[in-house]
């Protein structure tokens, strides 16, 4: 059975929406799809000073999980 196809800008507005519910994000994180094969992930991608700021370690390890838990459901369009 196959997944339901979003395209990249849903699944990574999917992403920032549940970002805001479950972590407290610095504003300027860079969020973008790596594709392998037929799975992907998320990247996360912020300037030094976004970087540095408090909570953003945790905020990438919740994109991860996010990403896993998403990419399970869905297929991101060609």
């Amino acid at each position: 059975m196959s997944k339901p196809i979003k395209t990249e800008a849903e699944l990574i507005a999917m992403a920032r929406d549940e970002l805001k519910v479950h972590a407290d994000c610095p504003d300027g994180i860079d969020i973008s799809i790596l594709r392998d094969g037929d799975s992907w992930e998320f990247r996360a991608g912020a300037d030094a000073a976004t970087a540095a700021k408090p909570g953003y370690p945790e905020c990438v390890a919740m994109l991860v999980q996010i990403g896993d838990h998403l990419s399970k459901q869905y297929d991101v369009k060609g």
